[in-house]
């Protein structure tokens, strides 16, 4: 990743305008592969930062990123938190389709225990046959509901 003079320079005055010198100090491990570390510490030495001055304007630049519209897309935190609210969105659909499917069968059930305890008056035999539907409106044929 080879960096141009001017974007390097660019980098730095933002490092050091967004330094807070009364900050505390926080420890953090950092999980690098040492070939990166030597060269954060290189270039922080370049350009006569401490490394964790250069990782704490990073932090704010990033952080910065995510409320500023003027930053261009593609903040590693602004991505993630991308993946994380579409996988949320996902899971409430999820759960959204399951409310509507045991609303419904909740009503259907509804529907069955009114049809099967309103009172029923007999048809005459002539009217319904033994395998019509049950004319009280519980979907079940008339041998199976009130036939018997």
């Amino acid at each position: 990743m080879a960096l141009e003079r001017g974007t390097l320079a660019k980098i730095d005055r933002r490092i050091l305008a967004e330094l807070d010198h009364c900050a505390g100090m926080q420890l953090v491990k950092v999980p690098l592969p040492e070939a990166v570390w030597s060269t954060w510490r290189r270039y922080c030495q370049a350009i006569g930062l401490t490394m964790g001055s250069g990782i704490a304007g990073l932090i704010n630049q990033e952080l910065g990123a995510l409320v500023s519209e003027d930053e261009p897309p593609g903040s590693v935190f602004a991505v993630e938190l991308e993946h994380r609210l579409v996988a949320r969105s996902e899971a409430l659909d999820v759960r959204e389709r399951r409310l509507d499917e045991r609303e419904q069968a909740l009503r259907a059930s509804e529907r069955l225990l009114r049809a099967r305890t309103r009172p029923f008056v007999p048809p005459s035999r002539s009217s319904v046959g033994r395998n019509d539907p049950c004319p009280c409106g519980s979907g079940y044929k008339y041998k199976r509901c009130h036939g018997n």
